[in-house]
């Protein structure tokens, strides 16, 4: 994999962020900002699934341990690496995803990255919640939470992705 001191500042930002920063927000119950994700989002389209899986496996657990939590970072972003390149060809098209190079919206296209960015963030918080709530009584307010925190970090996330492929050239 090409860029591993990137990724690498990447994984470690992605991380400090969650921890110091996002974590601490206490603006509401219903908004819960997780942008660790956006690492796994933005590892390179032709990225080996071994890859993927690891570095989700590596990114949920740390998260775990920093978070003091058992597993469900782990067990949410898991399946976002899993599945993340039938996304992205479904998304991207196959041919973007057959040349490889870092995702970003100057690459796919706005529309096309948001949508990418969105599924992923839509496909963790629904897995992470759904876990951390364990019960069907409070459907409703999981489902709120779902899409309120989602946005919030699709949000945050494009900020992110904005300054970390804010010098690449449109076809890397």
């Amino acid at each position: 994999m090409y860029r591993t001191i990137p990724y690498i500042g990447l994984f470690v930002a992605a991380v400090l962020l969650q921890v110091f920063l996002f974590d601490n927000l206490s603006i509401s119950i219903y908004l819960n900002p997780l942008v660790y994700i956006i690492f796994i989002a933005l590892l390179p389209l032709d990225a080996q699934p071994v890859t993927l899986l690891g570095s989700g496996l590596l990114l949920g657990m740390t998260m775990d341990f920093a978070m003091g939590a058992a597993g469900i970072n782990t067990v949410a972003t898991l399946p976002v690496a899993f599945f993340r390149p039938q996304l992205a060809a479904m998304i991207c098209g196959r041919e973007n995803v057959r040349e490889g190079g870092i995702p970003s919206p100057g690459r796919l296209g706005t529309r096309k990255f948001f949508l990418y960015l969105s599924t992923l963030t839509l496909l963790h918080h629904a897995i992470f919640f759904l876990l951390e709530a364990l019960s069907w009584s409070h459907l409703f307010h999981t489902v709120l939470r779902i899409l309120l925190s989602s946005a919030v970090s699709v949000a945050f996330g494009w900020i992110i992705v904005r300054i970390f492929t804010a010098k690449l050239p449109v076809r890397v």
